[in-house]
C-alpha cells in the first residue's frame, strides 16, 4: 500500500523526550478519545478465570496503552453499567468491575457514562457505577446519583497548565428509564445543552468539548438529528463535539478558523468500537482520535487533530477467545503476527474501508501512526 510520510520523527531518545515535553509544556494539552467499550457476554466470559474466580480486562488494552499513555487526558466511552452481579451483556449491560479497572490501569483516565444502556439497571446500576469509578479515582461525567450531584460536579473541568477545558456528555435517551428516577443522565436537548453552557460562562474556560451519543446504529454517515445538533452545540458556544453510538465509524471535520474574528470547530460524528463482540463489517474497529490544543497570547487553538485506527483482534489462546485492539497501522504489515490469514484479512479490509471512507468524506483530518521508533502522519 502507497504511503506519503508526511511527518517522521526518529530514534528511542526523541520519543522519551516527546513524551516528556507532552506532560511539561504548561501551553499544551493533549487529549485521546476513545469510542465504545461495550461488555457483551462473550466477553465477560473471555475475561474469567475460573481458577481464581476472578476477571481481567486488560489483555484488551495491551497493544494500544502505549499510545494512550502519550496523552494528558484519555477520554472513552463506558457503554456498560458497573452494576454488580449477574454480569451480562445486551440487552441489560453489567459489566465487572474489573474492565473500569483495566481501564485505569492502562492510560485511561476519563470515563463518559451518558448512553443508551446507562439505565439498563435502573437508579441502582447509575449509583454503583458512579461509586466505583470514584473508588478508582477516575474522572467522569453524563451521570449523576442526584440533581444536587449534577449541579455540584458539571461540567466536568479538565486542566493542564494554563490550559482549561469544559467536558459534557450527552445520550439522544436510554432504553429503560425508571418510572421515578433519582439520578440524573444527561438527555440530549436543547434546554438541558442552554443552562449547561450557561453555567460554564462561569469557570472561564478556553474550550467547550461535547461528548455526545447519538446517530443510528450501524450508519455510516450522520443523519439529520446530529447535523442538527451539531451546529445547535456551535451556535452555542460548543468548540469540539465527539460523538459514539452508531458502532461504525463517521465523519470528522475540522474547519479552521480563517481570520482572526472565525471560531474554528471541529467534530468527530462517531468513534466506532474500542471493543465489542461485534464482529460485523465496519463494526470490528474503531478509531481513536487524537487532539492537541495550544495556548499562545491568552489565546487557544486545536494544534493537531488526527487519528489511530484501531481493530479488534479475536484469537483463541489456549482454546479461549481474547480481545485485543490493535493499533492497525502498526500491524498492516506483520501477517506474522496473526493466528489466521482470515484474521489478517478481516484487519485489512477494515483499514481499507476506513481509509477510503475517510479520504473521501473528511476535512482536515489524517491518519497518524505511533510506535518506539517514530510518529508518521499518513496519508493515502
Amino acid at each position: 500500500m502507497k504511503k506519503c510520510l508526511l511527518l517522521i520523527f526518529i530514534s528511542f531518545a526523541f520519543g522519551n523526550i516527546f513524551s516528556q515535553e507532552k506532560k511539561s509544556n504548561t501551553n499544551e494539552l493533549s487529549v485521546l478519545f476513545i469510542g465504545d467499550i461495550m461488555g457483551h457476554d462473550a466477553q465477560i466470559e473471555s475475561a474469567f478465570d475460573s481458577i481464581t474466580n476472578t476477571y481481567n480486562f486488560n489483555n484488551s488494552f495491551q497493544y494500544v496503552n502505549e499510545i494512550i499513555n502519550q496523552h494528558d487526558y484519555a477520554i472513552a466511552n463506558l457503554e456498560v453499567t458497573l452494576a454488580g452481579p449477574p454480569y451480562k451483556g445486551y440487552p441489560n449491560f453489567s459489566s465487572p468491575d474489573a474492565l473500569a479497572e483495566a481501564a485505569k490501569n492502562n492510560g485511561i483516565n476519563v470515563l463518559v457514562t451518558a448512553n443508551n444502556h446507562s439505565y439498563d439497571r435502573g437508579d441502582n446500576g447509575v449509583i454503583r457505577t458512579i461509586n466505583i469509578l470514584d473508588s478508582l479515582e477516575l474522572y467522569h461525567t453524563g451521570t449523576f446519583k442526584s440533581i444536587e450531584e449534577k449541579k455540584s460536579k458539571s461540567p466536568l473541568i479538565l486542566t493542564k497548565g494554563n490550559i482549561k477545558v469544559a467536558l459534557l456528555n450527552y445520550t439522544f435517551g436510554t432504553n429503560k428509564t425508571p418510572a421515578n428516577p433519582s439520578t440524573v443522565v444527561n438527555i440530549l436537548n436543547k434546554e438541558s445543552i442552554r443552562k449547561d453552557l450557561l453555567k460554564i460562562q462561569s469557570e472561564n474556560v478556553d474550550k467547550i468539548i461535547a461528548f455526545v451519543h447519538w446517530g443510528v446504529e450501524n450508519k455510516r454517515n450522520p443523519v439529520s438529528s446530529q447535523l442538527n445538533y451539531a451546529k445547535y452545540l456551535f451556535d452555542s458556544g460548543v468548540d469540539i463535539i465527539i460523538g459514539a453510538h452508531p458502532h461504525v465509524l463517521e465523519k470528522m471535520v475540522w474547519a479552521k478558523a480563517n481570520n482572526s474574528t472565525d471560531k474554528e470547530k471541529l467534530v468527530v460524528y462517531s468513534l466506532g468500537n474500542f471493543v465489542s463482540n461485534q464482529r460485523w463489517r465496519y463494526s470490528d474497529g474503531g478509531a481513536m482520535f487524537r487532539l492537541v490544543l495550544k495556548k499562545e497570547n491568552n489565546n487557544t487553538l486545536i494544534k493537531e487533530a488526527n487519528y489511530h485506527l484501531t481493530w479488534v483482534y479475536l484469537p483463541k489462546v489456549n482454546g479461549k477467545s481474547q480481545y485485543y485492539v490493535l493499533p492497525a497501522a502498526k500491524y498492516e504489515n506483520n501477517t506474522s503476527f496473526f493466528d489466521t490469514e482470515k484474521s489478517y484479512t478481516q484487519m485489512e479490509v477494515f483499514l481499507k474501508d476506513s481509509r477510503k471512507f475517510f479520504q473521501k468524506e473528511n476535512k482536515s483530518i489524517t491518519e497518524f501512526y505511533y510506535d518506539k521508533l517514530k510518529y508518521i502522519l499518513l496519508s493515502f
